[in-house]
Formats: structure tokens, C-alpha cells, sequence
């Protein structure tokens, strides 16, 4: 088996490719390369799965980033169990064909808990006081106090939120390369953030995002170097194209309007309650998951979706087949944005009675996904220090609540999830193996025999 390493650069594609990419273009010049199709929806725990089962939503399960779990009533976001992929795994087939064969899996995600070798995912420490510190979960366990003893600890807080910034992707390289000096995996997977956080806030605006450009180009030259120099396979590629959007929508106040919505107060504050209501959506970029509780209020739902501006498809449970969505977990509509826009989780009317976690960066509380939280009110001059106080405050016991994050969705410029018009906007698969055959275009579900063929050819 050949050693090969697959570098998940989030977000990249053919239009940023260039002037600030010199080394990426120049091993896509080198190189085989195709553009991807990008799977529906569009989105890192959907195309993730796609790409290490071969399989689409309908089989592996992984209809979005988040769900309704049905069972418990709730909307879960970034769940880690490996267990909710339900599909055999790249790792899995290729250790049933060789026993020798490892895989070290860095930072994609349903990594805890599999039967891949190797692997490091974020996992901070909720302490009792309210307090959350950085840290990571790792298999074996040892690797967790190796790699932060040798790195520092992970900078979780420059991996998602305001203060996202290029420490986090760099922490992720060197982590791998420690491992990979290790313990020498077949196969290695690493997830590279980096270009997620600045597309999402300013769109395609070279003069704001060239800078990640740069900072990602550099440290993707450092992984590849570091590859080539052991005669592996070098695969970069990406999950989704970020493109330009200019019109959120609030999907759950429509359906609030319509008296569909559960709505349950508390302390005055407002909170969704998935299981009392009628319709509610479930928001993941530009794809939204509506569950409806009464199916003889389908039509009604339906009528009322299909009247949402910014709204392109209205996908009925009847035709998800059609689209690789056939599954349980699926709402009973599957809402797709036209290209300028994207879904909120927003249900409140009144910004007096939103929710205290949705001022705060909460992934795990907030029924919807929320690019939001990595901003903070441009308007509020004196932000930073009121961040260093609450932080101090934390630091010396008391009880402080970082509600720092602006209820403004109009500030996002840049999301996916829809497959793009351009194909320069759609996801990249470039190879160093120029001997193997490689597609100009390939579905999301052939990345899978790719990355086989580079191992096992």
C-alpha cells in the first residue's frame, strides 16, 4: 500500500487559486486535478462522510451538519460518535483488504470512536463553574498530553468564534506531523479550517481574504514538503466553494407567524421547542431541514415555504431520493437557497427576548447553525475590553457571561450548501499521483475510489 495524505482545505476552489496561492497553483500545475460535484447538502459533515464511504445522505445518514433527533425531541449540532456514520469507512475497507494497513484521522469529523487507528478532534473541558478551556480528544489518549505538551495547548478559540485566526490550522499541521513521525500511518487525514472564517464574514473580497490565502498556501506547502519528501501520495481538496450571499433568512419566523411554531418562555427569554411545534426549520447554511409534526399540515407548510423569498427549491420527503436525501433523519421538506442567500435558526421577533445563548458561541445549544458567532458588533467600539473583563472576571471565579456576538446575520457575506452555478465555485481534487487517471469532473461519492486507487495502485 502506498502512503498517502489527504489535506482537506476548507472552502478552497478554482477561483482562488493564483496570485495568492503560489504554491498551490503550482502543484495544481504539477499535478492531476478535477472539480468535484458537490453533495446536497454541501456542508462538512455531509461531504465528509460522502467522500470516506463512497456513499450518499440516503445511505451514510449524515443529512447535515445537525438534525432533529427525533427520539429525543432536540436539534443536536456537531455531534463526534462515529457511531451516526452508517456506512463502512474508508479505514475499514482497507484494513479488511491488508491488516497492516493504519490511518490517522486529524480533525475530520465523527472521529471519535472508529476503528481508524490514529486520531485528534477538538473536545473542550466544560468545567462546573461555567468555564470552558481548550482541549482536544485523542486516540490513543497519550497523544493528547504528546502533542499539546509538544504544541502547546490547542487554540480552540482561534478554531471557531471571533478570534479565528490562522493558529488554529498551523496547530492542526504540526499536530500531524508529529503524529505522522510517530507512528507512520498509511493513510492520513487533516482537516484545514483556516479559509472558512474570513470567506464566511467578507464573501469573495480578495482585498480582505487574500491574506488567508497566503497564510493557508504557507501552510500547505509545509505539509506537502513534508510528504513528498517520504515519496507519498499528496491529494488536496476541499468540501464546498464559498460564494458571495447578501439576504439571510428566518425561516422559523414564518413558520412562527403561521402559528406552527413552539415557543416556550423562560426567565423572559425565548426558546425554540422543537418537539411542541407544528413546523420548525432546521438551518444549516443554504440548506434548511423543515419537520413537520401533523403530515395533514404538509400542504399548508409547503404553501407557506414556497412564498419565502430567497427561497429556490422546496425539496417534499416524496422526491429526496432524487437528490441523495432519502433518509430518516431528513426533514419533511429540504429547503434550498437561490444563490444570494442562506438560513438563520432565528425564531424570536423581539431581539429583547432572544435567547441568552444566542449572544454567546454555543454549538451546541443553538437549534440551527450560526456563522454569526464568529463576529462581534462592529458598532461597539469598546468590545475588546469588555471581552478582557469578562475574561478576567472567569479568572478569578466569578460567573461571566461572554454575550458578545451581534444578532446581526446581515453581516455574513459568504456561504454554501447549494451546488454553485460556476464550476469554479465547486469544490477541487487535485493529486502529485500523475500516473493514476483522473476525471476532469467527479461526483462527490467517486473521491472515495480516488483516494482508494492513490492507496491501493
Amino acid at each position: 500500500m502506498k502512503k498517502t495524505v489527504v489535506i482537506n482545505v476548507v472552502g478552497l476552489s478554482q477561483r482562488l487559486i493564483g496570485e495568492y496561492t503560489p504554491f498551490i497553483s503550482q502543484f495544481l500545475a504539477n499535478g492531476k486535478a478535477a472539480v468535484i460535484e458537490p453533495v446536497l447538502p454541501a456542508v462538512t459533515c455531509s461531504a465528509q462522510s460522502t467522500y470516506l464511504t463512497g456513499k450518499l445522505p440516503t445511505e451514510h445518514g449524515i443529512v447535515g451538519n445537525g438534525w432533529y433527533f427525533k427520539d429525543e425531541y432536540e436539534v443536536k449540532f456537531w455531534r463526534q460518535s462515529n457511531a451516526l456514520v452508517q456506512a463502512p469507512k474508508i479505514w475499514d475497507d482497507l484494513k479488511g483488504i491488508d491488516p497492516k494497513f493504519t490511518c490517522a484521522n486529524m480533525f475530520w469529523w465523527y472521529n471519535m470512536y472508529s476503528n481508524a487507528d490514529y486520531s485528534v478532534t477538538p473536545r473542550p473541558n466544560y468545567l462546573a463553574d461555567g468555564r470552558k478551556i481548550p482541549d482536544i480528544y485523542s486516540n490513543p489518549a497519550s497523544l493528547r498530553d504528546e502533542l499539546q505538551g509538544q504544541l502547546g495547548r490547542f487554540p480552540l478559540f482561534h478554531f471557531w468564534g471571533p478570534k479565528t485566526s490562522i493558529k488554529s490550522t498551523k496547530w492542526i499541521v504540526d499536530a500531524t506531523i508529529e503524529t505522522d513521525k510517530k507512528y507512520n500511518p498509511t493513510l492520513t487525514l487533516v482537516y484545514l479550517p483556516h479559509l472558512d472564517y474570513n470567506m464566511q464574514r467578507y464573501g469573495l473580497n480578495f482585498e480582505i481574504i487574500k491574506n488567508d490565502l497566503k497564510e493557508i498556501d504557507s501552510e500547505v506547502a509545509k505539509l506537502v514538503t513534508y510528504y513528498e519528501a517520504q515519496q507519498a501520495n499528496v491529494i488536496l481538496l476541499s468540501e464546498y466553494g464559498i460564494t458571495d450571499v447578501s439576504n439571510p433568512i428566518h425561516l422559523n419566523r414564518h413558520l412562527r407567524k403561521a402559528n406552527l411554531l413552539g415557543v416556550r418562555v423562560e426567565r423572559g427569554l425565548e426558546l425554540l421547542d422543537a418537539g411542541a411545534s407544528e413546523a420548525f426549520a432546521v438551518a444549516d447554511h443554504q440548506i434548511a431541514h423543515v419537520y413537520v409534526k401533523n403530515k395533514e399540515k404538509l400542504p399548508l407548510v409547503a404553501s407557506i415555504l414556497k412564498e419565502i423569498k430567497g427561497v429556490e427549491r422546496v425539496i417534499p420527503k416524496s422526491e429526496l431520493d432524487n437528490v441523495g436525501l432519502a433518509h430518516d433523519r431528513a426533514g419533511d421538506f429540504v429547503l434550498v437557497a437561490n444563490a444570494t442567500s442562506w438560513f438563520t435558526y432565528y425564531f424570536w421577533e423581539d431581539d429583547e427576548k432572544a435567547p441568552d445563548y444566542a449572544r454567546m458561541v454555543d454549538i451546541h445549544k443553538k437549534p440551527g447553525y450560526d456563522p454569526v458567532e464568529m463576529l462581534t458588533n462592529p458598532s461597539d467600539k469598546l468590545i475588546m475590553a469588555k471581552v478582557a473583563w469578562k475574561l478576567a472576571k472567569k479568572k478569578l471565579g466569578f460567573r461571566s457571561v461572554l454575550d458578545i456576538i451581534p444578532l446581526k446575520a446581515e453581516l455574513i457575506k459568504g456561504s454554501h450548501g447549494r451546488k454553485p452555478e460556476d464550476k469554479a465555485d465547486w469544490p477541487i481534487f487535485i493529486s502529485n499521483a500523475n500516473h493514476l487517471n483522473v476525471q476532469s469532473e467527479i461526483s462527490a461519492t467517486a473521491v472515495y475510489d480516488q483516494l482508494k486507487n492513490h492507496i491501493l495502485l
